[in-house]
């Protein structure tokens, strides 16, 4: 990556990290942000060494296209040169560049239109006369799914499923279960509000369910979706 590009034209800014006690860790930021500030190409190329590879990380899980999350990730830091300025220290660097490459990542999100996408009311869960689950699966209910597939299986699946479900509901469940936005962050990010995402985001795990259920053979057993949860964060 072609960092004398990136640190061409940075935006000066007056704006200076507090004078308060910080730790090693976060003196040594301040000055990498300053120096970057200033326009000094090692400090980018620090920056990118240090930050690139959990962003492009993060960029994959959202994206699952390798292509597409290294143009992500470039459009990010091309992002975060250009607005270092207005770096005021408040977070972390790597809280503010994880911030950043998920908005890239939503943006090349919202511009595909040819992923196939199953409509929600047919994964969302129905009941019987008696006011239980009424189960969509064939066979054996005593089935143990989850002692029977590798891991990794495992969590090809979910990531699989989730790719099906519908883009408002896939992004909710992208930014809230697997970068671990809290639901004011993730509301910001999409310009909406807090009902909003807390129902796109039940929606979206009952939908996730639904669709696992034939491949894992879930039997309504309240434990799997902790399970389910555990495979969404490995990895």
């Amino acid at each position: 990556m072609t960092t004398s590009v990136l640190c061409s034209t940075p935006e000066m800014s007056d704006d200076r990290f507090s004078q308060a006690s910080r730790s090693p860790e976060l003196e040594a930021e301040a000055e990498l942000v300053d120096r970057i500030r200033a326009g000094d190409e090692s400090a980018c190329a620090t920056l990118v060494r240090r930050h690139g590879g959990a962003m492009m990380a993060c960029a994959r899980r959202i994206l699952h296209c390798e292509a597409e999350s290294a143009d992500a990730v470039q459009d990010a830091l091309v992002s975060a040169f250009r607005s270092i300025g207005s770096f005021a220290g408040n977070a972390r660097l790597g809280t503010w560049l994880h911030r950043i490459v998920v908005n890239a990542c939503l943006v090349r999100l919202r511009a595909r239109r040819r992923r196939r996408a199953v409509p929600l009311d047919d994964l969302l869960p129905t009941f019987d006369e008696s006011g239980r689950p009424a189960s969509r699966l064939a066979g054996d209910g005593a089935r143990q799914p989850l002692a029977r597939l590798e891991r990794e299986e495992v969590r090809a699946q979910v990531r699989a499923c989730i790719d099906r479900l519908p883009d408002p509901h896939r992004t909710v469940l992208l930014l809230r279960d697997i970068e671990e936005f809290d639901t004011d962050q993730t509301a910001e990010l999409l310009g909406t509000s807090r009902g909003a995402v807390k129902v796109r985001l039940h929606r979206a795990r009952q939908a996730l369910r639904s669709l696992l259920a034939p491949l894992l053979g879930l039997d309504g057993n309240p434990t799997v979706e902790n399970e389910m949860g555990a495979d969404l964060d490995g990895g």
